[in-house]
């Protein structure tokens, strides 16, 4: 069963994150920042990952702490879930359009973690929500899952597409990397055998 839970907690958020790698895509979020949970949703949904988060931070001063910790708690949760990555696909590279925009992920769940975000936006804020948070987000979970994760807009006009088709593109990816390839037989996607740092 790739199942798991993770919980933080520090003076400035409260945070539980469980998933379900193998599940219908099912999302009971609530971070207590909106768009933020539209696109935690996204990569359920799209992911075919059953996922719940339950976040409380100290949005009185911004969201930077909150959009960041659940970030890190759910990349742990992530790598919990994978155990040792035994007969996981481990690549996937997926563009997803969404209206005029048109953006890439390319994923190797490789132990090592990486990012590489060529990802602009025009506008500083999507309705309350800072755009820097988006790569922050992406940083925070890449890193605590172990990924080695680029993202790519190639091109793209509303600034909430272009997050919208980076999270989608994520989760699609996400959910053909932890795929079980019957040609592994079992087996760790590496000739080292392991997939760690």
């Amino acid at each position: 069963m790739r199942q798991s839970s993770v919980s933080r907690l520090t003076k400035e958020t409260e945070i539980s994150v469980a998933l379900d790698l193998d599940g219908s895509g099912s999302a009971d979020i609530a971070t207590g920042v909106g768009f933020f949970d539209h696109m935690l949703t996204q990569i359920a949904r799209h992911g075919h990952i059953d996922l719940t988060v339950k976040a409380r931070g100290d949005t009185h001063i911004d969201d930077h702490h909150t959009v960041e910790d659940v970030g890190i708690a759910l990349g742990q949760c992530f790598r919990k879930a994978l155990g040792d990555k035994a007969g996981i696909t481990r690549y996937a590279d997926v563009a997803v359009p969404m209206d005029e925009t048109l953006s890439r992920c390319a994923i190797d769940i490789s132990g090592r973690p990486y990012l590489v975000f060529r990802t602009t936006f025009a506008t500083a804020k999507i309705g309350t929500f800072d755009t820097q948070l988006v790569e922050e987000w992406f940083r925070a979970f890449a890193f605590n899952a172990g990924l080695t994760l680029h993202i790519e807009t190639f091109y793209g006009a509303n600034d909430h597409h272009i997050a919208e088709s980076c999270f989608k593109a994520l989760a699609r990816a996400l959910r053909q990397a932890v795929a079980i390839d019957p040609a592994e037989a079992g087996r760790v996607p590496s000739t080292k055998g392991v997939l760690e740092a």
